[in-house]
């Protein structure tokens, strides 16, 4: 979880989240509460730079008072008052996974730099444009010479980097995202670093991928902007 929050946002020297961590301008900005929690009942719990230190330990003391996870799926024990306490009315909530060694595919995919893009369409994924050199190793299937399902690195550390998975509609439900997701663990194994994985509960098309690639679930996240 340690590894999740730090390729998730930048941190300020007092171990505070400063922004989300990507290096193009975000609309959102980085949510003033995380709690990190795993399933050997680990709590982790940051705070954004401009949350009030009285706030942030009335919010930690809470924190500290959270059971061990039984249901993955529920909401914190003091979710009412984590929400009271930020006066907020919006909140994320999803599993973190860690992709194994062994995960693989049969379906053949391909590797995608600055190089080998004018060798595909974008159509559909034009974004890669502007975003390829951060979001390396960046992992695609290809139909026809057009891109339409793809595994990138969004978050990066030099310790554990996170999956960003998008499928051009007309091409779901055909195995080219577990394909990919597979392909990018792999190619994030060879640079040193680990392969992480997250989603939210209503996601339900990227826990399928999860499922199918048997991904190894450490905890689950919960975020209040």
């Amino acid at each position: 979880m340690e590894l999740h929050v730090e390729a998730m946002f930048t941190h300020d020297p007092n171990g505070r989240i400063r922004a989300i961590h990507e290096p193009w301008p975000g609309e959102d900005p980085a949510p003033r509460f995380f709690l990190g929690r795993t399933i050997d009942g680990t709590a982790l719990c940051r705070f954004r730079h401009d949350v009030p230190d009285n706030l942030a330990l009335l919010l930690k003391e809470l924190v500290e008072d959270e059971p061990i996870m039984r249901d993955f799926q529920a909401k914190p024990k003091h979710f009412g008052s984590y929400m009271k306490l930020l006066q907020s009315g919006h909140h994320t909530t999803g599993p973190c996974y860690c992709i194994p060694v062994q995960t693989s595919s049969t379906i053949q995919v391909v590797r995608i730099t600055r190089e080998h893009m004018s060798d595909h369409s974008l159509a559909g994924f034009e974004c890669l444009a502007s975003e390829i050199e951060y979001a390396q190793p960046c992992v695609a299937l290809v139909h026809d010479r057009r891109i339409v399902s793809v595994c990138r690195s969004v978050r990066v550390t030099a310790k554990a980097h996170e999956a960003g998975l998008e499928t051009l509609g007309e091409f779901r439900g055909r195995g080219y995202a577990a394909a990919v997701v597979a392909g990018w663990a792999m190619a994030v194994r060879e640079m040193g670093a680990l392969p992480l994985y997250s989603t939210s509960w209503e996601n339900l098309s990227s826990q399928r991928v999860a499922g199918k690639l048997g991904l190894s679930l450490y905890g689950v996240n919960f975020t209040i902007k």
